[in-house]
């Protein structure tokens, strides 16, 4: 997998655009990032995936995919190796995120309130 694979398989998700931050690219949807290239180096990518999904690819290529260090792996976070990266498994990881990434943002909003009008 090369950069410009990982960069045209992020944006072929529904919604998906590409963005920066921290002087690397990042793929969002409705505004959360997803997944990101380029960090530590050229050789990496990162997916955000949920806890269970990333337990799950880890096991499935731990060649490709590893936790990232710290609180953010703890959380998901969880770096792609390009070299080994196969599409195909690259392609649901990016599902998974894009899943896991709307399902966090869901999560973060407010109860709508209705209110009744006493009479």
């Amino acid at each position: 997998m090369t950069s410009d694979g990982f960069r045209r398989l992020a944006l072929s998700q529904p919604d998906a655009v590409e963005s920066a931050h921290m002087n690397h690219p990042d793929f969002r949807v409705r505004g959360r990032i997803f997944a990101t290239l380029g960090y530590p180096d050229d050789a990496w990518g990162m997916v955000k995936l949920s806890p269970i999904d990333q337990e799950l690819f880890v096991q499935a290529d731990p060649e490709t995919f590893s936790p990232v260090k710290g609180a953010w792996g703890k959380g998901g976070a969880t770096r792609v190796q390009l070299r080994t990266a196969r599409k195909a498994l690259l392609s649901r990881a990016f599902d998974c995120a894009m899943r896991a990434t709307l399902a966090a943002q869901q999560a973060r909003r407010p109860a709508s309130r209705t209110s009744k009008k006493s009479s």
